[in-house]
């Protein structure tokens, strides 16, 4: 299934969370990334993502809280080669009182074009009990106001279709 084609423009204005260069060592046999990268670079994207809804390093460790992926889809679009320059945007979707599903894009900005999108639903967890939990009041106001921002965007948003928050 191949997403709807959305401008270049409409994904970089979203938040810029992570760019990169591709190492030699990321390739596989077939001379290009191999799949195992997309989900580090996603990974270390999703950090400064909910760092942007209050879910900092330091919130967690102050509230012995984290984050668990519960589901995550990856589509791939565009080879990604060594020494491409990529760049990784955010885009809220969806959000309950445990839960935030969303949408990273990985751009290729040597090529000019979209390589990746991940789709993920995340929950927000106690560690003490090892648990989902409902967000804080403070840190769901931070989200309420991120989907606002995101849902008022004038393009709708390439998701799967079985994952909801």
């Amino acid at each position: 299934m191949k997403p709807p084609s959305i401008p270049l423009e409409k994904i970089t204005a979203l938040p810029r969370l992570f760019h990169a260069t591709i190492p030699i060592n990321y390739l596989d046999e077939n001379g290009h990334m191999n799949m195992r990268w997309y989900l580090h670079l996603f990974d270390d994207a999703g950090y400064p993502f909910v760092a942007s809804m209050g879910l900092t390093p330091d919130y967690h460790q102050q509230h012995n809280t984290g984050g668990f992926d519960l589901e995550h889809h990856i589509h791939y679009l565009r080879e990604v080669l060594t020494g491409d320059q990529i760049a990784i945007y955010g885009r809220l979707v969806g959000a309950s009182a445990k839960r935030i599903h969303y949408l990273m894009f990985m751009v290729n900005e040597t090529r000019g074009t979209l390589a990746s999108i991940f789709e993920c639903v995340n929950s927000f967890g106690d560690m003490n009990t090892r648990r989902t939990a409902t967000y804080p009041m403070d840190i769901a106001t931070q989200i309420a106001a991120l989907l606002a921002q995101h849902t008022a965007l004038d393009w709708e948003p390439p998701v799967c279709g079985v994952m909801s928050a």
